[in-house]
């Protein structure tokens, strides 16, 4: 749990992800645009990985839908309809500010 909690840590937005999630790409674009650069966790690459999901379990994430799990400035947000509905309610760049400096104005 300790190598989850120090990736929130150290890093302003963290995706924890399988290698095979598409919904991680997109979710990491949407960052991207929005001028924040996440640190992506393919947790399936990572030789301690199954301790890392059940330490996401440990923290809140669901595991029916575990991936990909979305931490901004150290607190889980959720997954990618979580980020979505923050998006579409202007509320994601509120969350992200601290971590850009090039924030895009629509």
């Amino acid at each position: 749990m300790e190598k989850v909690q120090k990736m929130t840590r150290e890093h302003g937005v963290v995706i924890f992800s399988k290698s095979t999630c598409c919904l991680s790409y997109a979710v990491s674009i949407l960052f991207q645009d929005l001028g924040v650069i996440p640190y992506v966790c393919e947790i399936d690459h990572e030789s301690d990985g199954k301790e890392m999901e059940k330490a996401l379990i440990r923290m809140g994430v669901n595991s029916s839908f575990m991936f990909p799990a979305i931490f901004i400035g150290g607190l889980l947000v959720g997954s990618t309809n979580e980020v979505m509905s923050l998006h579409l309610q202007g509320s994601l760049i509120k969350h992200i500010k601290p971590y850009t400096s090039n924030l895009k104005s629509n």
